[in-house]
């Protein structure tokens, strides 16, 4: 592969991770989680975010674990993949990403 058509799958692919994620499934598998009351209230964040923070620390846990691709795992925390991507650096969880999952990326519709 010539290096402008390196550039060019690059360019195609981070303009694809700068999209907010979509759902493109009309139906929805629900899993709730309970959370003892004494748990919750311990939690040290302000009310409005101890929900989004806790799905966020579930989908690194889960990616770090190899359970979560990182484009599902970046829709439990509510993040496109490149801002997910940016969370998983800052906690040092290295990526599982490889040539191949490029490829696909470029190819598929994200189905």
């Amino acid at each position: 592969m010539l290096p402008s058509q390196q550039r060019t799958m690059l360019e195609r692919y981070r303009n694809e991770l700068a999209k907010p994620p979509e759902c493109k499934y009309t139906t929805a598998m629900s899993l709730t989680l309970e959370l003892p009351d004494e748990v919750v209230r311990a939690m040290r964040l302000p009310a409005p975010e101890k929900k989004r923070r806790a799905e966020l620390e579930l989908a690194c846990a889960l990616y770090a674990q190899g359970v979560l691709s990182g484009g599902k795992a970046a829709q439990l925390a509510g993040m496109n993949r490149l801002r997910f991507g940016q969370e998983l650096a800052a906690r040092n969880i290295p990526r599982h990403y490889m040539e191949e999952n490029l490829r696909q990326d470029l190819t598929d519709d994200g189905g």
